[in-house]
């Protein structure tokens, strides 16, 4: 390969040259139209704007809240843990099995499927369905 034989990776963009004579089809107003605020320098008017008029994001009342302490656990069914091949399973045996993606604030277990082996759960939560489930079997539900 030579050097002249180099092309460009992507499609050069040429930007549109405007006001430059009634011949090249972008004079005279250079493509802005007539009078007006969007044919002014700088002209144009934000997202949302109305026209003066009180717009719709501040007519609507506001509603509800961001709870500040409230707790996002992950959530593991009796059927993931199924999957898992260690006896005690943990928040940190899950995760390096990639049973599940991140853990947040702990992990709840819930009675979702059907459990069909004996474990040893180690907990954030669980729900008293999911833990009579795993009690059932002869395993514990600890909660950590």
């Amino acid at each position: 390969m030579k050097i002249d034989e180099l092309k460009p990776t992507a499609k050069k963009v040429v930007s549109k040259r405007v006001g430059r004579g009634m011949g090249s089809g972008s004079g005279k107003t250079s493509g802005r139209g007539q009078k007006g605020q969007k044919a002014r320098s700088g002209g144009g008017v934000r997202r949302g704007f109305e026209g003066g008029q009180t717009p719709l994001y501040r007519r609507l009342p506001k509603r509800g809240f961001t709870n500040i302490f409230a707790k996002n656990y992950t959530e593991v069914t009796l059927t993931m843990l199924n999957k898992s091949q260690a006896t005690d399973v943990t928040a940190e045996t899950l995760l390096a099995e990639g049973i599940i993606g991140k853990i947040q604030d702990g992990i709840v277990v819930l009675a979702t499927g059907k459990l069909e082996k004996k474990l040893n759960v180690k907990a954030t939560r669980f729900t008293t369905k999911a833990k009579e489930a795993i009690e059932a079997l002869g395993g514990k539900a600890e909660v950590v």
